[in-house]
């Protein structure tokens, strides 16, 4: 009971905050995904995400034959088809930016996953998540 108690105090900090977290990199099999966080309604990048953006594109320049996936999500809040078009204009988003710093359009693979469930905390779903190879 205490330890659920522990366990919810960082959740609600985290969603009176309502901010985006930090941007940061995951494992998923054995290719790193690394992950960028937006604000509520919005497909703006802040200088966090371009930092991971920009290390993500010297990742994938370093690698030229490998594809790079960009998967935009949203979270479920609001209608269906807004959600879907936010989180493609999220995804379109960090793509330019990718060509922007030297990745070929070519290889770039742009996927609208649309509305997902809150996570651990509702920012967590208003993300991009960018795989190189694999």
């Amino acid at each position: 009971m205490i330890r659920r108690r522990l366990l919810a105090i960082p959740l609600l900090l985290g969603l009176a905050a309502c901010q985006a977290p930090s941007p940061r990199m995951a494992e998923a099999g054995t290719a790193p995904v690394r992950v960028v966080f937006f604000n509520q309604d919005s497909a703006a990048l802040d200088e966090g995400g371009l930092a991971v953006v920009r290390e993500a594109a010297a990742a994938a320049r370093a690698a030229p034959r490998a594809p790079v996936a960009v998967l935009g999500f949203a979270g479920p809040v609001g209608s269906q088809g807004y959600n879907q078009a936010l989180s493609d204009a999220r995804a379109r988003h960090v793509a330019d930016e990718l060509v922007a710093a030297g990745v070929e359009p070519a290889r770039i693979a742009i996927r609208p996953r649309g509305p997902v469930p809150f996570e651990q905390m509702p920012t967590e779903s208003r993300r991009v998540e960018i795989r190189i190879g694999g």
